[in-house]
């Protein structure tokens, strides 16, 4: 498979982790995970009922488990939304936004669901999860997910996420799981490898730094901001969490998580970004065993 990843990008992801493993790791078969929606059942009901399915736990999200069944949509649990398929890495922004019941939570770019539909679980449906995305098709994706997972909580929207600036000092927390050019999803799917190209990451870049500013502008002083992307490249990861750092007073707070991963980039090609980008976690393949994800925790 890597033989047919175009010349640039083969030495684009060089610079960002030259092991042996990391390469490997690209081409392993990805794990498959699901989160337990304890707004529909008992979580230890659940891990019994599913015993014969559900394997290690993921270390990093209590509802989190690895899966081994290959014939996911046919258990009736799936079907029910008392199980959802998520990525492992993809469990940790609601993790650490430090949610709790009653609070007013923005989800910025939601579709299709997965982080909303967590949030909601971590609220215990009380309060409000307003969730937004900017395209119709989207939009259905995640309503269907928020439905089928029992969120009664959730309040969408449908439009450029960076219209909600002028919504200033609203939200007790921000998420922030940014369009990206989804490096970090290789494994599940080697079409991302082949749509990549640098333009790509600029022209993101620039879309994520916007984001990433407004959603600190919605934020509540004190509340948390979460910022998250599914790719290795710094454009678009260490990039836009250093602009937001040099333009505003958020600080950026180390993440505490059983978790294997490495330091923020504070520089990359030429560029050097603020000592605290390390406090960001980068993680790849090789680590977990996972996809790549590259996830910043700031407080306003």
């Amino acid at each position: 498979m890597l033989e047919d990843l175009n010349p640039a990008l083969f030495e684009r992801l060089s610079k960002i982790d030259r092991s042996k493993e990391f390469f490997e790791f690209l081409e392993k078969p990805l794990r498959k995970s699901v989160r337990i929606n304890t707004l529909k059942a008992d979580l230890d009901y659940v891990v019994n009922r599913l015993s014969g399915i559900l394997e290690e736990k993921v270390p990093w999200c209590g509802e989190g488990y690895y899966i081994n069944t290959e014939n996911f949509s046919a258990i009736p649990e799936h079907q029910l939304g008392v199980i959802f398929s998520q990525s492992s890495v993809s469990m940790i922004p609601p993790v650490i936004m430090e949610l709790k019941p009653g609070m007013l939570v923005l989800d910025l770019c939601a579709s299709p669901g997965a982080k909303t539909t967590q949030i909601a679980q971590y609220m215990n449906n009380e309060g409000c999860v307003v969730a937004n995305d900017v395209k119709i098709e989207r939009i259905n994706m995640l309503v269907s997910n928020i439905q089928k997972c029992g969120v009664l909580i959730a309040k969408i929207t449908m439009m450029d996420g960076r219209r909600f600036a002028r919504f200033e000092n609203r939200f007790d927390a921000v998420l922030v799981d940014a369009p990206c050019s989804n490096l970090g999803m290789i494994r599940r799917s080697f079409s991302h490898a082949k749509s990549w190209n640098i333009k790509m990451s600029l022209d993101l870049s620039k879309l994520q730094k916007e984001l990433l500013m407004t959603g600190y502008r919605c934020l509540k002083p004190g509340g948390v901001l979460v910022y998250s992307t599914c790719t290795f490249e710094p454009l678009e990861n260490e990039e836009v969490v250093d602009f937001l750092l040099r333009n505003s007073e958020a600080e950026i707070e180390k993440i505490d998580l059983p978790i294997k991963a490495i330091e923020g980039f504070t520089e990359f090609e030429g560029k050097s970004y603020l000592g605290e980008v390390r406090r960001c976690l980068r993680i790849h393949p090789q680590m977990n065993d996972t996809e790549g994800f590259f996830v910043a925790k700031l407080r306003k």
